[in-house]
């Protein structure tokens, strides 16, 4: 499983890598991304914006805000160094284990635009991989335990149950999507004819 300032790290390169931003914007598309069930505060932020700035991943930029007073402090614009262009590129081609766990896949998939078809099928199936195994599991232990259980605890399983169907339905559409993408790709656009030709017998 992927540590929480891992995640962190691959989403603030993915933000990054399309435009520089301000701390502030930062921590709000960030919060967008994870989701509210983790919020992530300044406290958490800052410390992982420290790090990547000390491995040269990040590197800030103080510009003055015009009309500003002199005493003002800069604001901090964050933007990637090559080395953090880099490593965002090496994030997004793993298609092992890691890309599947719970924590980084959300992140990776927000990011799936910059990554080529097989690629994202690799991640794909091994995340309905795992979801049908984790499935499976617990189908089975419920199956054996529910007459164990009272009302309260048996509805909390088949909800998990249920959400984790959903998701491995929706993979399973992406899946197919992908796959009919990748059998019939899109014919290319037809040249654009030539306007500038000169008429024979009038070259110079």
């Amino acid at each position: 499983m992927a540590k929480r300032g891992e995640t962190i790290e691959l989403a603030v390169l993915g933000l990054l890598h399309e435009s520089p931003m301000h701390g502030y914007e930062l921590r709000k598309r960030l919060n967008l991304m994870l989701g509210w069930g983790r919020l992530l505060s300044y406290g958490s932020l800052y410390p992982a914006l420290k790090k990547m700035l000390r491995a040269n991943l990040i590197v800030e930029d103080r510009t003055a805000t015009p009309g500003a007073i002199a005493t003002k402090r800069p604001r901090i614009v964050y933007r990637l160094t090559e080395r953090g262009e880099q490593q965002f590129v090496t994030h997004m081609s793993e298609v092992g284990p890691t890309a599947w766990d719970d924590d980084n896949f959300d992140v990776r998939f927000a990011f799936f635009g910059r990554t080529d078809m097989e690629i994202r099928l690799r991640v794909l199936e091994g995340r309905r991989m795992r979801l049908q195994e984790r499935l499976d599991k617990v189908q089975s232990q419920l199956a054996l335990t529910q007459k164990e259980m009272d009302q309260y605890a048996s509805e909390l399983q088949r909800h998990g149950v249920e959400s984790v169907e959903r998701e491995v339905r929706w993979l399973s559409d992406l899946i197919n999507a992908e796959r009919s993408q990748q059998a019939n790709p899109a014919p290319p656009e037809s040249a654009t004819p030539r306007t500038d030709r000169r008429p024979q017998g009038h070259n110079r």
